[in-house]
């Protein structure tokens, strides 16, 4: 398993191990009845057993340990599920995933899209024209450590599905559907990872890869500070009224960021 980066992704990890112990104690159980069997009741004379038409107390162990066992396994999925997608707490950062064929683009807001949060600035991916995976040239998704990240997610053609495998879970895109989850970043884990779709969504779904960079408070400070600048800038070079890359990307239900993937993609096909 990945290193967890998150709280969340800390209690995946635990469940899963959890999991597992459930898994073999039940498997050296139902191992070691086949063996006791085997080894003491192996057939010794040509004398007929003692035959019985039912046994209350084994019956009734069979009936009532699965029940158990599976009570058991459920409460805590249950427990966890609803911590996982448990949206309440205040949020650092918000982003709105939208995942397009086939990239990504992440839209930086002030608050989450459920409150009419307006975008901050953009990020977003084009796929290679070539058809391969270049980290190089794939969009990266920027977060501070030590913090509250509320995702907000929208697909404006197939599903797809938004992964980050040290955040130890993943989430549908799905059209017609905002979902959303939040990932409490924990101290200590600044540094670079990888996030992929994890739905099979078309012939180039192996290019929808996109770069992952926390960095400590401070330097995502100055980080998102220059490029709430830059988009501004921007924006103001293009005049009121002009339709800039950030605008098409803006908006509560995410029709606008529908434009800016779709034409991209349409685009880069025509040019190819």
């Amino acid at each position: 398993m990945p290193e967890p980066i998150t709280e969340q992704a800390e209690r995946v990890l635990s469940l899963w191990q959890g999991s597992w112990l459930a898994a073999f104690a039940v498997g050296i159980l139902v191992w070691g009845l086949f063996i006791w069997t085997i080894l003491f009741h192996r057939k010794r004379s040509e004398q007929l057993p003692p035959q019985v038409r039912y046994n209350m107390p084994i019956e009734a162990l069979y009936t009532v340990l699965p029940i158990v066992i599976i009570s058991v396994l459920f409460f805590f999925t249950a427990r966890d599920q609803a911590y996982l997608l448990d949206t309440e707490e205040p949020a650092d950062v918000h982003v709105e995933v939208v995942a397009f064929q086939w990239a990504w683009q992440f839209n930086y807001m002030d608050d989450t899209k459920e409150n009419g949060g307006e975008v901050l600035f953009s990020e977003t991916g084009v796929p290679n024209p070539d058809g391969t995976a270049n980290r190089d040239t794939q969009t990266t998704l920027v977060l501070p450590e030590d913090a509250v990240v509320h995702f907000d997610l929208h697909s404006p053609d197939v599903i797809h599905s938004f992964w980050i495998p040290a955040f130890g879970f993943k989430m549908d895109v799905v059209p017609g559907r905002d979902n959303a989850f939040q990932a409490n970043i924990n101290e200590g884990t600044a540094g670079d990872y990888v996030g992929r779709c994890a739905e099979l969504c078309g012939v180039d779904h192996t290019r929808m890869l996109f770069n992952v960079e926390v960095l400590p408070q401070d330097e995502y400070d100055a980080w998102a500070a220059e490029q709430e600048a830059e988009a501004s800038e921007a924006e103001q070079a293009e005049g009121p009224g002009a339709e800039t890359d950030l605008a098409e990307g803006t908006g509560a239900d995410g029709t606008d960021a529908e434009g800016t993937g779709a034409e991209a993609t349409e685009s880069e096909e025509n040019d190819e």
